[in-house]
């Protein structure tokens, strides 16, 4: 339990008002950096993309729908893994409240994983997404944004992951990367996140901050691991109750 001081109501509002001029000052900041995010330069992406999808083979032109920019997230599932990331169905869990909004502000948002379609859409059925998933499956994608990595790559230490190199162990690490269409139809990538910068995107986050307890990772791993479980996963569930009643 928390063990903060209590004080008056006089000392409590000072208190508070002293802390709102910080959450401005952040505020503030997050602006300024938001607005050179958007000043940063682009890459013009010059490879075809191919992608497997419910309604066929798309190509990244075709991911923007009628919209001239694109969020991809990046989904740790590699082709048959046997582990369901919950770091990344945590995240996933926010898309599709988020993208009702979206796709009416000229954004559209993709889900895109290494694993081939037929192994992705079980998944997708039993969380209840209702968001796009595509299977890179046949294409270099989430390799040319480095967030998978050839067994040759793993093996020699070279692989590069949110702008820094060193030895990883890990086929596949989650991030979000974001392009831009022109009019002529030329696409670039804009900007890239990895590693937390994934979590602006995960709103449970900022409730936790909100409160006494804070997202409250004790340990052993002082992250999302120690308390995130898959949304059908937790023990109040339905579907946990019944599985612990037969």
């Amino acid at each position: 339990m928390p063990n903060n001081k209590t004080v008056s109501q006089e000392e409590w509002f000072q208190a508070h008002k002293a802390h709102l001029a910080r959450e401005k000052e952040l505020t503030c900041f997050r602006d300024r950096v938001a607005a050179e995010r958007r000043e940063l330069p682009w890459l013009k992406i010059r490879k075809d993309y191919v992608f497997e999808t419910e309604q066929g083979p798309k190509k990244l032109p075709d991911l923007f729908g009628g919209n001239s920019q694109l969020i991809v997230y990046h989904f740790m599932f590699g082709p048959g893994a046997d582990y369901r990331c919950e770091g990344c169905s945590f995240l996933a869990d926010h898309i599709d409240g988020a993208n009702q909004h979206l796709r009416h502000h000229d954004v559209s948002l993709v889900v895109v994983a290494r694993a081939p379609l037929a192994e992705l859409l079980p998944y997708k059925q039993r969380m209840g997404w209702k968001f796009d998933w595509v299977s890179s499956y046949a294409s270099d994608l989430n390799f040319d944004m480095q967030v998978s990595f050839t067994d040759k790559q793993i093996a020699a230490g070279d692989t590069t992951y949110n702008f820094e190199r060193r030895a990883r162990q890990s086929k596949d690490l989650p991030g979000t990367s974001v392009f831009y269409r022109d009019e002529k139809g030329d696409i670039f990538l804009t900007f890239i996140s990895r590693s937390r910068g994934g979590d602006p995107l995960i709103g449970a986050y900022h409730y936790l901050d909100l409160t006494p307890k804070g997202r409250n990772g004790t340990g052993p791993h002082h992250s999302l691991v120690d308390w995130v479980r898959l949304h059908d996963e937790y023990a109040d569930t339905p579907e946990m109750q019944d599985s612990c009643c037969h």
